[in-house]
């Protein structure tokens, strides 16, 4: 059984062969170019992974982007910095391939210093509390690493390309009657700085693009 990896990519060329060098065995990288300015599609290339080029700017577009080439009934997500270890997916992906859950989202333990700044984290708490109220899904990060069915994730029909598809995701898929559960995920220092949590000016537009889907 193969498992399709969408790993979004702005400029991630330092941290690809880590990434990719961790990738579990059966577990297949598609690594989708989001406008890099350095080398991250060609060294993604070159350590063996499916290369989307995705012109239009955002961390939504270029999540579907990969959705849309993946071709694995299962799904994975994760970010391509070097923040998570792509050895822990089969903890993501257990419950979905053993039919107790149909969207499992990694929370993040933080294990090194500075690896999720206190802006970032707080913003993460206060949209998890609200997603909560509203969902009843028993989540308290929304974990940029998870895992669930391809042909059912597209019918969702996601629309939001921005900082709001992960938020969209979870919303969209507790309408519809899905059982989302967690599991506890490393979360590392990443490599390089990061465009939305090493700084609070992108911590507040990504909580903004969230905020707006969770109200919409």
């Amino acid at each position: 059984m193969t498992i399709d990896v969408i790993l979004p990519c702005l400029d991630e060329e330092a941290a690809l062969g880590w990434v990719l060098g961790r990738m579990p065995g059966g577990y297949r990288p598609i690594v989708v170019d989001n406008g890099s300015t350095d080398r991250s599609a060609r060294v993604a290339r070159d350590l063996g992974a499916e290369v989307v080029h995705e012109p239009r700017r955002g961390f939504g577009a270029a999540c579907h982007a990969g959705l849309l080439a993946a071709s694995a009934e299962t799904v994975c997500f994760m970010d391509a910095d070097a923040s998570l270890d792509p050895a822990q997916l089969p903890r993501v992906t257990a419950a979905v391939l053993g039919g107790r859950a149909d969207l499992v989202l990694g929370r993040r333990v933080p294990k090194a210093a500075g690896a999720w700044p206190p802006h970032a984290r707080l913003g993460n708490a206060v949209l998890a509390a609200q997603l909560r109220r509203r969902t009843g899904a028993p989540l308290h990060d929304l974990g940029p690493m998870r895992a669930a069915g391809r042909s059912a994730l597209l019918a969702l029909e996601l629309t939001d390309r921005r900082f709001g598809y992960p938020l969209e995701m979870v919303l969209r898929a507790a309408a519809a009657g899905w059982r989302i559960a967690e599991v506890e995920v490393d979360y590392l220092a990443r490599t390089g700085r990061s465009k939305v949590t090493g700084t609070v000016r992108g911590t507040l537009r990504a909580v903004a693009d969230m905020r707006r889907v969770i109200g919409s």
